[in-house]
């Protein structure tokens, strides 16, 4: 990173000398705190996956474990973390479509990595996770303070200054915060510079993509999530994979980046590419097979199915309850099969495991990725009907069971998230956060998602529509078909391609690698 004059720049566009003060003291502080040896090596091997192995032939690098001798000959690095499950899905589309492309995938989680990467992370990621529960627990937190710190656009006269010292000062849309999370970012320069310099990256985070090109790598692409543009996902030095053509705009231009306002120099356009959207290669290559089984399910009167996600914070609980409670008769009915993906959260299944107590006989448990991805396949060619709720030991089946599970689903009801961009009809139900209302506004306009459903009486009838009327499913089937037709699935290819030089087409025969 870049500084001039004594004030940092991104893209040519300079932050404050005090805003410059304080990134260095974040950095500094972060170092004390978990005793940053700049010295420090990073010994790396590559083993198999333990769960990504066997589904995509995937490689895992550890640090000073039992695994070969780093070579990365025709592969792809893939570096993201946990942070809620959307990074991590990023990462799967990425990992799929280089597998698809020829390339061996290896998968680099920052949060696998013993040391100062595992120990900072951890640390703002328990920050966050508090603050989004919060958020989703109580309504006045999430409108005058956190939408505020996910857009940058205070909900409140004279919120930035009621919460000067506390968390609006670094809202994620301006270059201060980009500047702040870089500076952070650096302490993970030692472990990317055991990579090859000249190895193509894909990142699913931003605090991977900083701390690869902090690292001295040269072919870092950032696949970006969300659809509303923050400055705290630039990384100078990479080349960004952008979802959305609104999203392209709004980066390129560094649009209201700025804390004080006015205009800012725009990024150059070899530093960032419209992509399409980020989506793994089994779900986007069986796009028209899929659809038109939805269509032959939808006229042979079969019981509609739907799978609904559940994140950790549990905060949505009374959401669910009242689709659960929602969908029983329609399910004892013969008209509704339901899917609950609980993904790895435990806490969860004890507290639903009790509201289902009354319909044992209508419930099914799938409790291993074994079990769940036998049972998507039992049901391709075949009716379904009951209650199902998987749950997993691991994070890794977690989020892909529900990419499996996509492909013999008719709707997917979900916040707006990293899903938002998945080729599936779905209901969006409250957002967590604004800039994830940008997901639902991208998802409503190419036409395979209802718009954003605010409160329960809206999920209830969106729900109620999909269940017993076909125009909506009908029309997002369609939608995804051409949506596919014209390349808005493609992101993760595209990436691959922008990492690698491998030049990626998709023909009548399939997937042609130039």
């Amino acid at each position: 990173m870049k500084k001039v004059n004594g004030r940092y720049e991104l893209y040519g566009n300079p932050i404050t000398r005090r805003q410059t003060k304080a990134a260095d003291k974040w950095k500094a502080m972060l170092a004390k705190k978990f005793a940053y040896d700049p010295q420090e090596p990073f010994h790396l091997a590559v083993q198999d996956h333990p769960y990504g192995g066997e589904i995509f032939g995937l490689k895992e690098i550890v640090r000073e474990g039992d695994g070969t001798p780093l070579a990365l000959e025709n592969a792809v690095v893939v570096s993201t973390i946990r942070m809620g499950f959307g990074h991590y899905r990023i990462a799967m589309a990425g990992v799929s479509a280089a597998k698809a492309m020829g390339f061996t995938p290896h998968w680099l989680d920052l949060l696998a990595i013993p040391g100062i990467t595992t120990d900072v992370i951890n640390w703002c990621n328990t920050n966050y996770s508090k603050f989004s529960r919060i958020s989703q627990r109580y309504p006045w937190f999430d409108k005058y303070v956190w939408e505020s710190l996910t857009t940058g656009n205070p909900s409140l006269p004279g919120l930035n200054t009621l919460f000067h010292n506390w968390i609006v000062t670094w809202p994620w849309r301006f270059i201060k915060t980009q500047v702040k999370d870089y500076k952070m970012s650096e302490l993970f320069e030692n472990l990317y510079g055991a990579l090859p310099k000249e190895q193509p990256i894909l990142t699913a985070h931003m605090w991977n993509a900083m701390g690869a090109v902090a690292g001295g790598m040269t072919n870092v692409v950032d696949m970006m999530f969300d659809n509303w543009p923050m400055a705290f996902q630039l990384t100078e030095g990479a080349k960004h994979a952008v979802q959305g053509p609104a999203g392209y705009y709004g980066f390129r231009v560094l649009r209201n980046f700025g804390d004080q306002g006015g205009v800012m120099k725009p990024i150059p356009s070899d530093a960032i590419y419209f992509t399409g959207q980020h989506v793994d290669h089994e779900l986007v290559e069986n796009i028209e097979v899929d659809n038109a089984a939805r269509l032959r399910r939808m006229k042979a009167k079969e019981p509609r199915r739907f799978i609904v996600t559940m994140g950790g914070a549990g905060a949505q609980r009374e959401l669910f309850k009242a689709i659960i409670e929602y969908a029983i008769p329609l399910i004892k009915a013969d008209k509704m099969t339901l899917f609950v993906n609980l993904g790895d959260h435990k806490d969860n299944w004890t507290w639903l495991k009790g509201e289902l107590e009354p319909y044992q006989d209508l419930l099914s448990t799938h409790f291993t990725w074994e079990e769940t991805r036998d049972f998507a396949d039992s049901i391709r060619e075949q009716p379904a009907h009951g209650l199902h709720v998987g749950l997993f030991d691991n994070t890794f089946h977690a989020v892909y069971a529900t990419n499996y599970l996509m492909r013999v689903m008719d709707v997917m009801i979900t916040k707006p998230s990293e899903l938002a961009f998945y080729p599936i009809p779905k209901i969006f139900n409250a957002r967590v956060g604004g800039h994830e209302m940008w997901g639902a506004i991208r998802g409503a306009e190419i036409g395979d998602s209802t718009v954003e459903t605010r409160t329960i009486p809206e999920t209830l009838q969106a729900i109620e529509l999909m269940t017993h009327e076909d125009d909506l499913l009908e029309m997002y089937c369609e939608m995804i078909v051409k949506n596919k037709s014209i390349g808005l699935y493609d992101g993760a290819y595209k990436s691959v391609e922008l990492a690698t030089g491998r030049k990626f087409e998709r023909t009548p025969e399939g997937i042609k690698i130039g």
